[in-house]
């Protein structure tokens, strides 16, 4: 056999299998052979889907609050691309394109989750203080992970799931061998990016159906507080199929909870109640609306859930902490064998080159937050602290949890440093509009540390599990990294000038509005909403005691309503599609085929939604507000949405054992 042909018949037998003691794992591409990885194509391909996804990415995240994991769509489209151009042994290539281009996600993560806020709270913003955060973030991201990564994808080897890592390979390994699934995800970015791009920029039907389009539900919503609302986005349902029925269950019961048990309960109880609303402005809560009892109450109970659901996160990964600390001490002493380093799967980049990048980065940090934040040496020098320090820890929590259940709990985890940030930043005399600028930089450059370390966790097990060279991915995960960030600054600041992010029709941008609704108060002398946080915490609490997912839930009640029921639809398709047949082959077939469905509506969904945004952006609109807005639109919008549905059904029960795609 050719030195640089593997023969692909899938992975082997104990790839997703605890190994035996001395047993060795043998990954597709051997690790005596050298395979083509880095090349000018491979390079310039994931560059290009960096860039590609950061842009649909943060239009999405901002949308809806969920940021779409890009590593699968990208693995189909490099393995499509490679089966068209009749590319022969291109494995190896195709993870470093995966790789390259997932920087895109993970990116975007970390600065939509922290720096609209600035916009959000009308603060001056600049791109560079966007890209920088970002690209710095990213930086110390990859750097802290790197030396751990032995400990996640070969010591623990069988024992994390890796639940995305998994579909990601399993896709490239069916794509060296023949990668017709790319016409399917074509086909489904197709209809997904016209459903979705009719919407928003032709106004056809309504993005949100609501039980107001009938009298009665009107009169419950205005008596009662009690209202049901659903977007019909193809993207949002796409997302609902991927997570799956059990998550989406989860966060939309946190999101049931607040809707339609503590609004009403609000409402009843708080009859001749105010609530300051404004300065010098307030309002009777028995008058306000659902949606504005949710802003002013449910939604602060969520921001307390998120947070407690961090540091649960954190209290249960100590005992990971601690041995990848030691793991990564070993390496940097030169206690670890070298015998393992000599091969090329095994060999990450030189600790010596770590640590050199590490102090790089952070003298860089210091003259980031020095010259171009705070402009004192002192509160400079504490900025710099606290992002060190928070992100190291942070890190293997992070890459803990998307080994496990493939999600990462950044966003209560930012929450946490921006209060301690906060804190600490009013100690030492940085208050006021200053004081909210720093804290949410410091807050946007831990974030993406933190979703970066998560994110390329995933990568590396899939070159484990493959067979590439981790420090190949390694030093090319930095590119990605400078390119993405580029990237969503840029898009971060068409999207506030085309949509905002507060007021009528604007990005929900859940995560920044919870982020500026958290530092606004402490930083500008105002009472938080304790209760409201404590609330949530003890929420969250009693959550994890019975066995219940706490993120998901407080995520639920954080994110509006109309997001989260759509989640709930494409779980339930999901549920339906896997389960029509006693034939096991027949169902994950399906499950299969439903993925790459979802993955196409996903990505071409928010792909449309960029290209609808920056023609707004040049002011190219066709939507009829009046009709939009109108009782017709929103019955139209119920019906296509379940054609839309009724699509993914047929299509996903077409799927057979034998052809997959």
């Amino acid at each position: 056999m050719d030195e640089h042909k593997p023969e692909i018949k899938g992975l082997p037998e104990n790839a997703y299998s605890e190994l035996k003691p001395g047993e060795e794992y043998k990954p597709v591409m051997s690790p005596q052979k050298v395979y083509p990885e880095v090349n000018l194509r491979s390079v310039l391909l994931g560059l290009l889907m960096a860039v590609i996804f950061s842009a649909a990415a943060a239009y999405l995240g901002l949308k809806i609050g969920q940021v779409f994991e890009a590593a699968i769509p990208i693995a189909i489209i490099a393995v499509g691309l490679s089966a068209a151009s009749k590319r022969k042994n291109a494995l190896g290539e195709n993870v470093i394109i995966q790789s390259i281009g997932a920087s895109s996600g993970v990116i975007v993560a970390g600065a939509i989750f922290t720096l609209p806020a600035l916009y959000i709270l009308n603060l001056e913003a600049h791109f560079y203080q966007v890209f920088l955060s970002s690209l710095l973030g990213g930086f110390l991201g990859i750097l802290f992970l790197i030396p751990f990564r032995k400990y996640f994808v070969s010591d623990m080897h069988g024992k994390y799931p890796f639940p995305e890592a998994t579909a990601t390979t399993e896709v490239l390994v069916s794509g060296e061998k023949g990668g017709s699934q790319a016409r399917l995800l074509l086909v489904a970015g197709l209809i997904g990016g016209i459903y979705d791009f009719i919407i928003a920029t032709f106004g056809w039907w309504s993005e949100v159906f609501t039980t107001r389009v009938i009298p009665a539900g009107e009169m419950i919503a205005d008596k009662f507080k009690i209202v049901f609302k659903m977007n019909v986005g193809a993207a949002v349902m796409g997302l609902g199929y991927i997570i799956g029925l059990k998550y989406a269950a989860i966060i939309t019961a946190g999101s049931f909870v607040g809707w339609y048990v503590i609004i009403p309960v609000i409402s009843h109880f708080a009859e001749g109640q105010t609530l300051a609303v404004g300065a010098n402005v307030t309002a009777l809560i028995s008058q306000m609306s659902p949606e504005e009892i949710f802003r002013n109450y449910v939604r602060h109970i969520g921001i307390g859930g998120i947070a407690m659901a961090g540091i649960i996160g954190i209290i249960r990964s100590s005992g990971i902490i601690k041995s990848a600390f030691g793991l990564a001490v070993k390496e940097l002493s030169g206690k670890q064998a070298v015998s393992a380093n000599n091969k090329r799967t095994q060999r990450d980049l030189p600790m010596k080159i770590i640590l050199g990048g590490i102090l790089l980065t952070t003298v860089v940090i210091f003259v980031f937050f020095m010259f171009g934040v705070v402009n004192n040496l002192s509160q400079a020098l504490i900025a710099l602290a606290i992002v060190m320090v928070i992100a190291f820890l942070f890190t293997t929590v992070a890459a803990n949890a998307i080994a496990i259940v493939g999600t990462n709990p950044v966003s209560g985890m930012t929450l946490m440093t921006l209060i301690i940030t906060s804190l600490v930043l009013v100690w030492a005399g940085l208050s006021g509009t200053a004081g909210m600028v720093a804290a949410l930089i410091i807050g946007g450059v831990v974030c993406t540390a933190l979703s970066m370390a998560g994110g390329f966790i995933t990568d590396l097990k899939i070159g484990y599990w493959l067979g590439s060279s981790p420090y190949k991915q390694q030093t090319w995960k930095f590119m990605g990294t400078l390119v993405s960030a580029a990237t969503v600054g840029g898009v971060i600041m068409i999207l506030n000038e085309t949509y905002g992010f507060t007021g009528e029709n604007a990005l929900v941008a859940p995560q920044a509005n919870a982020m500026a609704a958290v530092i606004e108060p402490m930083m500008s002398g105002k009472a938080a909403p304790w209760m409201l946080y404590a609330a949530g915490a003890f929420l969250s609490l009693i959550l994890t005691m019975i066995g219940v997912p706490a993120l998901a839930f407080a995520l639920g009640m954080f994110i509006p309503l109309e997001l989260n029921t759509p989640l709930l639809v494409g779980g339930i398709i999901a549920w339906v599609v896997t389960t029509r047949s006693k034939d096991a082959k027949l169902n994950q077939a399906r499950k299969e085929r439903g993925t790459l469905i979802a993955s196409g509506f996903i990505a071409g969904g928010a792909l449309m939604g960029v290209v609808s945004a920056m023609l707004k952006f040049g002011g190219i609109n066709y939507v009829n507000a009046e009709w939009f807005e109108s009782n017709a639109a929103e019955a139209l919008a119920l019906l296509m949405f379940a054609v839309i549905c009724g699509y993914v059904i047929w299509e996903s029960l077409r799927a057979k054992p034998e052809t997959e795609a």
